[in-house]
């Protein structure tokens, strides 16, 4: 093998390993400022998990700023949000089968929509910044109403609380929340 396409492949194979090892780093180092969370919630035999990444809000503008209204949301950080049904359920009155979804969001400041993809995706946006969801994917898109916050929350919070027949599914950062009605 001629000297040059030895240097040529010792080169390349150097810049895949370099190109490898940024990328685990980059994906490492951005877990510190938005950790890794999943919570899981049963009720009746239905159990609920979703696996997100926790941002911080560290003063700055959050809806309409950092999260553009109108445009497709990651819903946290990092890694692509998953939210996991074990039972066929209701979503706002829509039919949601078990099953792992991708959770997206569009804010606007008087509603979001939410949207259930059944596509997997390892990290949630491109190089280039914009969202990695396919909308031919889109199960269930429910849209509901932002509920303003007296006090802000520091760190985008998801949660369950159970409410009579209801399970809602709550997200909230800076001083906006919404809650998501699931019925088994």
């Amino acid at each position: 093998m001629p000297k040059f396409l030895k240097q040529i492949i010792l080169i390349l194979l150097g810049l895949v390993t370099i190109g490898v090892l940024g990328m685990f780093f980059m994906k490492q180092n951005t877990k510190k400022h938005s950790p890794e969370e999943t919570i899981t919630h049963t009720i009746k035999d239905a159990s609920f998990s979703i696996f997100y990444n926790r941002p911080y809000k560290k003063n700055r503008k959050i809806f309409g700023s950092l999260v553009p209204y109108n445009e497709v949301w990651r819903t946290g950080a990092n890694e692509a949000t998953t939210f996991t049904t074990t039972k066929n359920i209701m979503v706002d009155g829509t039919t949601l089968k078990a099953g792992t979804y991708t959770l997206w969001t569009i804010p606007n400041p008087k509603s979001w929509k939410v949207i259930f993809n059944s596509k997997k995706y390892d990290w949630g946006v491109h190089m280039n910044g914009n969202p990695k969801r396919d909308p031919l994917f889109d199960n269930l898109i429910v849209e509901v109403p932002t509920q303003p916050l007296l006090n802000i929350v520091e760190q985008f919070s998801i949660y369950f609380e159970d409410a009579n027949d209801f399970t809602i599914l709550y997200m909230a950062w800076d001083r906006t929340a919404i809650a998501v009605p699931i019925k088994i």
